[in-house]
């Protein structure tokens, strides 16, 4: 089976995508990005990635991953962030699948970030828990536990002083209220000590644009556990996504050749 397999970040103001090798986990060809349609229906925002898909010239059996700003359980979005509220119930594995023509697997951004990272990144080869949380307008996490994902954690909603975290230590926040450094690191170390509490993770991973400023708060933080910023940065989500794919298609064709042996 082909070690490539393409990779889609739908945001709020842009959808981007590429080809990924897994073997390496870097971008096989420049990535494309397109604006998503406004407003974000299914339909609208389906037809871009068809048409962003169709700009490369891959194989048509090629798996394809896709971030998507929602909770995404069996395929199915239940929540809907940054884009139209009318995705809530859509089947988005099988519309973009229909609309692709390629096996598509849809996946939550901040667990296609985490994957990102326990493939190639910060957390590779880390046994025990891992947590990703990526810091920007909200909170995103991701949980792994000896580099299995526990899908769909939303530890950016755990209350802090009765309000959920993110409104209390966003990096939005920071900008928003104008903090500095030290005040807003003490923020992030009331809520990495409450998360090390409920979790007693092994590392946590910190992503999101700020990440790459980390020098700048995380060295203020006083944790038990160790607390990185994420390596994959920008292109996370994209190559989360494809890795998830291309699991998912083994899955799928492993289950296939199951089913067919029972056959026979």
């Amino acid at each position: 089976m082909s070690k490539t397999a393409f990779g889609i970040d739908i945001g709020g103001s842009g959808i981007k995508g590429a080809p990924v090798d897994l073997r390496t986990g870097e971008l096989a060809a420049d990535r494309l990005r397109i604006p998503t349609p406004q407003p974000s229906v299914p339909d609208a925002v389906a037809d871009t990635v068809a048409q962003l898909i169709s700009s490369f010239d891959i194989d048509e059996d090629m798996p394809v991953g896709v971030t998507f700003p929602a909770i995404i359980q069996h395929g199915v979005a239940k929540s809907a962030a940054n884009v139209d509220d009318s995705w809530i119930g859509t089947d988005v594995d099988a519309l973009l699948t229909e609309r692709t023509g390629h096996d598509v697997f849809v996946v939550n951004d901040a667990d296609a970030a985490g994957i990102a990272e326990v493939a190639f990144g910060a957390g590779r080869d880390v046994p025990g828990v891992v947590i990703l949380t990526t810091l920007g307008t909200g909170v995103g996490s991701a949980l792994f536990i000896d580099g299995e994902l526990v899908p769909n954690t939303e530890l950016g909603h755990v209350l802090l002083h009765d309000m959920d975290a993110e409104k209390y230590m966003a990096e939005s926040i920071r900008d928003r209220e104008g903090l500095d450094w030290e005040t807003w690191a003490g923020r992030l170390q009331e809520y990495y000590a409450h998360i090390e509490f409920l979790f007693s993770p092994d590392l946590f991973i910190v992503g999101g644009g700020i990440s790459k400023q980390h020098k700048k708060f995380l060295p203020l933080l006083d944790l038990k556990t160790p607390i990185v910023p994420a390596k994959t940065r920008n292109e996370a989500g994209i190559i989360g996504a494809a890795a998830l794919a291309r699991a998912e298609a083994k899955k799928s064709a492993k289950a296939r050749k199951k089913k067919a042996a029972k056959k026979l």
